[in-house]
């Protein structure tokens, strides 16, 4: 479908598609392999203005919408969803800063980001805070003009390789959900460490860590926005990286219909390519119609949160949730057109389907999504009836 981009975002999405084609594809196999951090690629989405499409341009950035932004994340993710993810994630990382720093933070941190030179981590999720957040653990003390920060982060995307670390820690238990501050801290601070790199099933090129804070000493002026705002930097944050996670999942689905659809008019069976037979047809239709009714949604979120639109919640969880779903089937379900061809790591569908599972897990499951979804459609129904 035509979806009628402007000249921008075809530029973007070229330039994008350019870079998959050229750097990531001849070394994705290798990357999941390895588990090698795709710091190659980084560089050139750098040298391509592409690092910085999430930031405005008085810091050096290229900002283009959300729209943009997951165009680009999509064709990175047609190609592989570990170099994607540490794409995505830098971004994650990025909008706390974005959304509740101050003149003096955004003029230190965003230029060095939007460059490429820094990448950057979100910090929330911690052994017993996955889907509750409410669990959070990790503290942070104010003595003086510092803050102490102690706990433990787990599987951080970018950790370990990020310079900047947004993070989400208790400065009031007593408090509840309202005791929670946001901080950036620094690799290379006191007291701030990081354990082993995840071995992982997928998105292997990512790298995942743990994070340690013991005693870790930060300065008052890394408080992002006023204690007591760490769940709305969080679930602010969250709200605007959801839909970059499903086209996330339109991306690798559209990845593994095309290997699917040129292995099928390839593979002959009986005589015949196997694309000539009903049920491949009628497997590769389901496919193609998911992939372009997911792309069709998030499209159009992305442009209902770049018309300034306020309360967008529900419908990123509705994005996620769809595309990630979709991402995960029609991957699966290009496994099962190749058949054991495709179960071999010579063709990178396999890879796919891996890659695939991860995005109906992070930045809140698909099943807690769908409670999201449904308590926002409650209280709709209730503002009705009144």
């Amino acid at each position: 479908m035509d979806y009628l981009l402007t000249e921008e975002q075809i530029m973007v999405r070229d330039l994008a598609r350019k870079i998959a084609t050229e750097k990531v594809v001849p070394v994705r196999a290798h990357l999941d392999e390895t588990g090698e951090f795709p710091w190659d690629v980084i560089k050139a989405l750098a040298e391509a203005d592409l690092m910085g499409l999430h930031i405005p341009e008085q810091y050096g950035g290229t900002y283009m919408g959300a729209l943009a932004h997951y165009i680009a994340i999509e064709e990175l993710s047609k190609a592989c969803l570990g170099v994607s993810t540490t794409y995505a994630a830098n971004a994650l990382g990025t909008f706390p800063l974005l959304f509740f720093g101050s003149d003096e933070q955004k003029g230190k941190y965003l230029p060095d980001i939007a460059a490429g030179k820094k990448i950057v981590a979100f910090a929330l999720t911690e052994a017993n805070a996955g889907s509750d957040a409410g669990g959070i653990q990790s503290t942070a003390i104010r003595d003086g003009d510092q803050y102490v920060i102690n706990g433990t982060k787990q599987w951080i995307t970018n950790g370990g390789e990020a310079e900047i670390y947004t993070v989400i820690a208790i400065t009031d238990r007593s408090r509840g959900a309202r005791g929670a501050s946001a901080f950036v801290v620094e690799k290379g601070t006191p007291g701030f460490s990081f354990g082993k790199k995840e071995d992982k099933m997928g998105i292997r090129a990512s790298a995942t860590r743990e994070l340690v804070f013991e005693d870790c000493r930060v300065p008052k002026e890394n408080l992002l926005g006023r204690e007591g705002m760490g769940f709305m930097v969080a679930m602010r944050t969250l709200d605007h990286s959801r839909a970059g996670v499903g086209i996330q999942g339109v991306g690798v689905a559209q990845g593994a219909l095309d290997e699917a659809v040129k292995f099928a008019r390839e593979r002959v069976q009986f005589g015949h390519p196997i694309i000539g037979f009903q049920a491949i047809q009628h497997m590769l239709a389901d496919m193609a119609t998911a992939v372009e009714a997911s792309r069709a949604l998030i499209y159009s979120v992305a442009r209902y949160m770049d018309s300034g639109a306020k309360d967008f919640s529900k419908v990123s969880a509705m994005a996620k949730v769809f595309g990630t779903d979709v991402g995960m089937r029609v991957t699966t379900d290009a496994v099962q057109v190749m058949g054991g061809s495709g179960y071999m790591k010579e063709y990178p569908v396999e890879k796919m389907m891996r890659d695939a599972k991860i995005l109906q897990i992070f930045e809140g499951t698909n099943q807690i999504l769908r409670n999201v979804i449904g308590q926002a459609l409650n209280k709709e129904a209730v503002r009705g009836e009144g």
